[in-house]
């Protein structure tokens, strides 16, 4: 007379079908929010070896990648899928994130052809946006 969709011995039966559900659920969430940060990782930039560099933090939320690659003859700078030409846009996003996120940082990831004067040209660029933690992208071997 009990409820529960048992046999007639009155044991509860496991239900499989709802926990698969819920597995099927997380992972298609993990996997959606691993794709759309490495989606925004520029392939075609040549990142520079440094013998010492060390191995990057698992912690993603609290930064944003900012790819800067070098096309014959200047600097293409992309943040989030979009190219900025001028930089004006760029800072104003970049402020607002700061002011909504104190621990927000940037991670450069420069084009080991990039000449110098770049690189420091994009880290004037976060640093007019209120973004004191900058750190660059590098390979530790070929």
């Amino acid at each position: 007379m009990g409820g529960g969709g048992g046999g007639g011995d009155g044991e509860p039966e496991f239900q499989i079908a709802p926990m698969i559900d819920v597995l099927l659920v997380l992972l298609i969430f993990f996997m959606s929010i691993t794709s759309a940060q490495v989606l925004r990782i520029d392939k075609e930039i040549q990142l520079p070896v440094a013998a010492d560099a060390k191995k990057k933090e698992k912690n993603m939320m609290n930064e944003a990648a900012l790819n800067v690659r070098w096309d014959k003859s200047k600097s293409l700078i992309t943040f989030e899928d979009t190219k900025y030409e001028d930089v004006g846009p760029l800072v104003d996003l970049l402020r607002q994130r700061k002011e909504t996120n104190p621990k927000y940082r940037v991670v450069i990831r420069g084009d080991k052809r990039l000449p110098a004067i770049e690189i420091q040209r994009v880290m004037s660029v976060v640093a007019q946006a209120g973004i004191d933690d900058i750190s660059f992208s590098a390979l530790n071997k070929e």
